[in-house]
């Protein structure tokens, strides 16, 4: 039976920039919850959330924790994700499951390149935010400035319901404009005890100011308070609670509180923004098959076929695996077989849990709106389906952002080698931008991730989860190779061996297509010159040749492939045939389409005194960057630019170096560029060599 109507579940995650106070933050909502009865300190490596021994230890969130508390009668289950872009993945899955998100900004760095690309990720689903702009005791906190560059720089239409008193070391508490009193909170009783009185007399003009936004603003949102608002003057606390409610949900509108959460100010108020303003599950759309959308849908609700996302997985040493998973429709019970639609496989759901961070809570069954974790999903994946099986359905899947760095991983010892295998695989299956792979030419195992923090994570989980010690060599960037021209030409391949021969004759055109685009293969064959039976071996032949370039081996990308014509024999023509003249005839084809090297350029923001800013900018010409602009914050100097990955190991140490430890920078992946002719010569050869190997 449910426990708590579903009007009153929230599933809420926290999003920001790296160092923007995320952590800090969600240890003071379960402080004040109820859930926690002692306040954890990141600085300190005691925030429940961040509880792997990496995450302590440098001060960092890696994975996305999930945690379940109450406030004011509503059950909010928090996913606290990381800021640092080697874990984007994490973002990604955990706002694919959410109906809700706090998006948090540091009150003097405002809107910085992480917090753009969370956002973005949030609109690509569609999730409704409340906005918290946090370290309004720190000096340079600007709340107006910071609400304007999320207006400006987001596009959304953010729109404050608090506004600080004071900022800096004179920051004391916060305005609610929805009820137009003052909060204060003493600092001796950790912000528990906070206190509402009257409006000071000089911040009055400017809380009836900004109250005058928020009510217009709320007006605009429905052509029935808009007549209120134009014969009263005004909205009352109920009406403006509404329309705010119903205008987050429509995502027209972002509501803006504030505070200090290191200094336990505003955290209350945020909470109270979550249940009044963000959906409860029965309040977003029904769930559509991803195969199937006008026909098979969810809804919603308990009595409506079970249906949920399987979004994480997660090796536990006592527990075994432990998948989390979404519920969208109906329920399950533990001991119940469900089906994984996306694999087509049934799956026994042998215990279901509710998540504090690493520590779980036995339940017995789980409802629509829910996230927990299940253990006995051994055939699943993250981003699989799973529903009941007499009603299947696909949910949309999770998309993922491809490596762009790789490492060679050996064990140091026989001992470690037979475990290493296992380990790595298993912590592909938790981290789907974790790649591991086996490169036959230099007989390497390669494992590739999203930046050296990430692999370097890795390498320490392996040794402290896994008792298995690896030794790695050189970081090895994700080059891909493509064509600059078309080309167009026949290719036979003829093969006698005493018995039955091979023959396949394909003729073919290759050219490139617009960077991104990817691989297309169309069949412009006609009359039964070559076999429909035989296109698919063509195409899979192809994509051989593509999956190591010809040029330096590595996968070849953005190309057009057109089949024109061919010709084939009765007896001698088969699937291995057609399959090899596919890949021969692509090699040779490539070779007179002006092939080139593409390398990853990498967005780049510096965060530098002002007395460095020559050196910075300095530093990145000579790693073959180039700078797109530079803003000043206050007494800091912004430098944006594009720089390629394979000049950026080793950038973190000579930044503190040249800045003595006063600037620093975030780094996520942009684009692909071709390399320099004379510096493509070079990592060709270079390429070819260890292939030789």
């Amino acid at each position: 039976m449910r426990t708590i109507e579903l009007s009153k579940v929230r599933n809420i995650g926290i999003m920001a920039h790296i160092d923007a106070g995320k952590t800090t933050c969600s240890e003071r909502i379960l402080y004040y919850a109820g859930k926690t009865h002692k306040v954890g300190e990141v600085h300190e490596g005691t925030a429940v959330l961040d509880w792997m021994p990496q995450e302590q230890e440098r001060g960092i969130t890696i994975t996305a924790a999930a945690t379940t508390f109450e406030w004011r009668g509503h059950r909010i289950t928090l996913i606290d994700t990381p800021g640092h872009v080697d874990f984007t993945m994490e973002v990604e899955r955990s706002l694919r499951v959410l109906d809700g998100a706090i998006a948090l900004f540091c009150a003097v760095g405002g809107v910085q390149p992480q917090s753009e690309r969370v956002w973005r990720q949030s609109e690509k689903y569609n999730v409704p935010k409340i906005a918290f702009v946090n370290k309004m005791d720190r000096a340079g906190a600007d709340y107006v400035r910071v609400v304007g560059e999320i207006q400006e720089e987001l596009g959304a239409n953010a729109v404050p319901v608090v506004i600080p008193i004071g900022a800096e070391d004179r920051f004391a508490g916060i305005i609610d404009l929805v009820t137009m009193k003052a909060i204060y909170y003493p600092e001796e009783r950790l912000g528990r005890d906070y206190y509402e009185t009257e409006i000071p007399p000089q911040h009055l003009e400017e809380a009836r100011r900004w109250r005058a936004n928020l009510v217009e603003t709320c007006a605009e949102q429905d052509d029935a308070m808009l007549a209120r608002f134009l014969e009263r003057g005004d909205l009352d606390e109920h009406e403006i609670q509404t329309i705010l409610r119903r205008a987050t949900i429509a995502r027209r509108v972002v509501p803006v509180y504030c505070g200090s959460a290191f200094r336990n100010k505003g955290i209350q108020r945020l909470l109270d923004g979550v249940v009044r303003c963000l959906p409860a599950p029965n309040e977003i759309p029904p769930i559509i098959c991803a195969r199937e959308p006008d026909v098979n849908v969810r809804n919603p609700s308990d009595d409506d076929p079970f249906s949920a996302l399987a979004f994480k997985v997660v090796a536990d040493r006592h527990m075994g695996k432990l998948t989390y998973l979404r519920v969208y429709s109906g329920s399950v019970r533990a001991g119940d077989t469900v089906l994984n639609s996306t694999r087509d496989r049934p799956q026994r759901v042998v215990r279901l849990f509710r998540m504090h961070a690493n520590r779980q809570e036995s339940i017995e069954s789980a409802h629509c709106g829910d996230i927990v974790a299940a253990v006995g999903l051994s055939d699943t994946r993250t981003g699989d389906t799973l529903c009941h099986a007499d009603h299947p359905i696909h949910l949309e899947a999770i998309e993922f952002p491809s490596p762009v760095m790789s490492i060679s991983i050996a064990p140091e010892s026989r001992a470690d080698a037979d475990r290493l295998g296992e380990a790595l695989h298993r912590l592909a299956d938790e981290d789907p931008t974790f790649v591991v792979g086996y490169n036959a030419e230099t007989h390497e195992t390669v494992v590739s991730g999203m930046g050296e923090l990430h692999l370097d994570i890795i390498v320490d989980r392996l040794k402290r989860e896994y008792n298995v010690a690896a030794k790695v060599g050189p970081p090895e960037v994700a080059y891909r190779e493509t064509i600059t021209e078309p080309a167009e030409g026949s290719y036979k391949h003829v093969k006698q061996t005493g018995g039955r021969g091979q023959y396949a004759h394909v003729v073919m055109r290759i050219e490139p297509t617009a960077p991104g685009e990817g691989f297309e293969f169309v069949n412009r064959v006609t009359g039964g010159r070559i076999p429909a039976a035989y296109i698919p071996a063509v195409e899979k032949g192809v994509l051989a040749a593509m999956s190591a370039g010809p040029a330096a081996g590595y996968p070849v990308v953005d190309v057009r492939v057109t089949l024109l014509d061919g010709t084939y024999h009765e007896v001698d023509s088969s699937d291995q045939a057609f399959h090899e003249a596919g890949r021969a005839g692509f090699v040779e084809l490539y070779q007179r389409a002006s092939p080139e090297l593409l390398e990853p350029v990498m967005s780049i923001e510096v965060e530098t005194p002002e007395d460095y800013m020559g050196a910075v900018t300095g530093s990145i010409c000579s790693r073959r960057g180039r700078i797109e602009g530079m803003d000043a914050r206050g007494d800091t100097r912004i430098i944006r630019g594009l720089v390629p990955l394979a000049e950026m190991f080793g950038y973190a140490g000579a930044l503190r170096t040249l800045t003595q430890g006063r600037a620093a920078f975030t780094m996520h992946f942009e684009h692909y560029e071709a390399v320099p002719a004379a510096l493509a010569e070079e990592i060709i050869r270079q390429a070819r060599e260890r292939r030789r190997r």
